[in-house]
């Protein structure tokens, strides 16, 4: 009999319409994990010497996604305290905070000059913690990583950990410096610390499905969170609220979500990178201002120097068919990677125990900080890598090679440490009134790099 995590996991899996609800309901409904290792010394010291515990996390960004990543740490045991937190808007953060302290009463303690709001707070949240947890606009990613990894500080980012080649670039430079102080730095790409995958991966490796020779990656869901436009905000302050539907603060959906698939087909290859790939993209059904300038659907069709082929689907459209898992195919049989299920020669199913991978990861980060083994999850860059070039093949209409790419300097819109509330905005409606669209990429003649 499934595990109550199991349940709830693989409900989601199953259904994109649950994957889009906020990840507070799930994360109040899963329990914890276990897994490996991570750094910090001096935290494992200081700690003995006191004849306790206590690990020091604090919050940039204050969404639903930061706020599970700190529920996670914090079901890691009571000794982890969430001590800071900041995000750009005043009232999001304070209502993080009212809502993980219900959660968490003793383990949640930032007081009022750590719970703040602006673009220039994020090195106090820092400088208070002994791991940051980054997750807010992407565009901002590779910039905080490095801001802490400086300051010898521990990581988690959220996915997608960058959304261009400059991004991408800062951020290898960012896990370099980690490996080099003795730092862990974690993404968000939970799938490596569900036990089903990890079972059926290993699998894989072993030769249960013979060579792989083609994979089916799919992301297909509803809309992600549309937030609508508040009036007393400047046109620059509502694409921040709203900034998963800007791709200048996001990077657009192949980049945002296939980023899960496409590390989990990364991992099954051992880590094999694509050598060119090509895309169809466009938006058809999700209209008027809350949807921003992203597309609506993508398919990214890559090729890998083994021979492998692999098609990639990603959808943000209601009342479409709803799916994100993978089904990866050898010369010996096929592993339904979501039902953690190989169909062929060899035919087998994992069968437990289940865990939530999401909570697996965060321990594993706090208990290696204890134990002082550090590890970085440095498969994150070549997998985004990957997604960034699909979503550059998805914008130009042109096929793109994996030198091309890594060689390319483009970005989105202005650099991180010039995007502020101040900032112009890059893209603007063409018209006032929610029924107003941004200007879109056209395949075919847009240029990117």
């Amino acid at each position: 009999m499934r595990s109550k995590v199991s349940q709830v996991y693989e409900g989601c899996v199953a259904s994109g319409e649950q994957r889009s609800r906020s990840r507070r309901e799930f994360l109040k409904a899963a329990a914890g994990g276990g897994a490996a290792a991570i750094a910090g010394l001096s935290i494992a010291r200081s700690a003995h010497a006191r004849g306790e515990q206590v690990v020091k996390i604090g919050m940039i960004g204050a969404g639903g996604r930061c706020s599970g990543a700190a529920a996670e740490s914090m079901r890691a045991g009571p000794f982890v305290k969430l001590v800071a937190m900041c995000d750009v808007f005043e009232n999001r953060v304070r209502a993080a905070r009212d809502r993980l302290k219900k959660m968490f009463p003793e383990q949640v303690q930032v007081d009022d000059d750590h719970c703040m709001a602006g673009f220039d707070v994020q090195q106090k949240v820092i400088e208070a913690a002994d791991i940051v947890l980054i997750a807010c606009a992407s565009k901002f990613h590779p910039m905080y990583a490095e801001m802490a990894i400086k300051a010898g500080k521990h990581v988690f980012v959220e996915k997608p950990p960058a959304i261009d080649p400059a991004g991408c670039k800062r951020l290898a430079a960012v896990c370099e410096l980690a490996k080099q102080k003795g730092l862990s730095i974690v993404c968000g790409l939970q799938s490596r610390f569900h036990r089903g995958y990890q079972e059926c991966i290993k699998r894989i490796h072993d030769g249960a499905i013979g060579q792989i020779t083609a994979a089916q990656a799919m992301f297909l869901r509803g809309p992600y969170q549309l937030v609508a436009r508040d009036p007393k905000l400047t046109e620059t302050q509502y694409q921040f609220s709203n900034w998963y539907h800007f791709c200048w603060l996001s990077g657009d959906d192949v980049t945002q979500s296939l980023v899960h698939n496409m590390d989990r087909v990364a991992w099954a290859l051992q880590e094999e990178t694509p050598r060119w790939c090509f895309g169809l993209a466009g938006r058809s059904s999700s209209f008027g201002e809350v949807y921003g300038d992203m597309f609506d659907h993508h398919t990214v069709v890559y090729e890998y120097p083994s021979g492998a082929r692999v098609y990639a689907l990603c959808q943000t459209r209601n009342g479409c068919y709803h799916n994100y898992s993978d089904i990866i195919m050898g010369t010996k049989g096929v592993c339904y990677l979501g039902d953690c299920r190989i169909q062929g020669e060899t035919n087998w199913k994992f069968e437990g125990p289940h865990n939530n991978p999401y909570d697996a990861e965060q321990k594993a980060l706090v208990d290696s900080v204890l134990e002082g083994k550090p590890i970085q999850t440095e498969y994150m860059i070549n997998s985004t890598w990957t997604v960034v070039m699909g979503q550059i093949a998805c914008y130009t209409g042109k096929a793109v090679e994996w030198n091309q790419v890594v060689q390319s300097d483009f970005q989105f819109g202005p650099p991180p440490e010039q995007s502020t509330f101040d900032t112009p905005p890059p893209v603007k409606p063409d018209k006032p009134g929610p029924e107003a669209n941004y200007p879109l990429p056209i395949p075919g003649i847009t240029k990117l790099i």
